[in-house]
């Protein structure tokens, strides 16, 4: 039996390509993206400084850290440039009933 459990975040329409929905929970903030009608979820803290990275720009795949930066794939959580070298944890995604949701621990 798995210690994991699926959270809601938002009807699936909710989030167009392009955009993005921050959901928190407990332990974590967790941002979720479409990306050309895909959906992923990534921790939402810069691995370089400990503060968030949604509020940075994004570019495709990519988000950039709004205080120095780096870049991160949203797809991979992979960090793609300095000052950031750690990657960010990512989340499964799925769509349930029409609901957008992550799965968290």
């Amino acid at each position: 039996m798995s210690d994991r459990h699926w959270l809601d975040v938002a009807p699936a329409e909710a989030i167009p390509p392009g955009g993005h929905e921050v959901v928190e929970t407990d332990d974590e903030v967790i941002a979720v993206f479409n990306v050309d009608g895909e959906f992923f979820a990534i921790e939402d803290v810069c691995t370089h400084d400990g503060e968030e990275l949604t509020g940075g720009p994004v570019e495709g795949d990519q988000i950039i850290c709004p205080r120095h930066g780096a870049r991160f794939c949203i797809r991979t959580g992979r960090a793609l440039t300095p000052p950031a070298y750690e990657d960010v944890r990512t989340f499964p995604v799925r769509i349930h009933g029409g609901r957008l949701q992550v799965e968290v621990p």
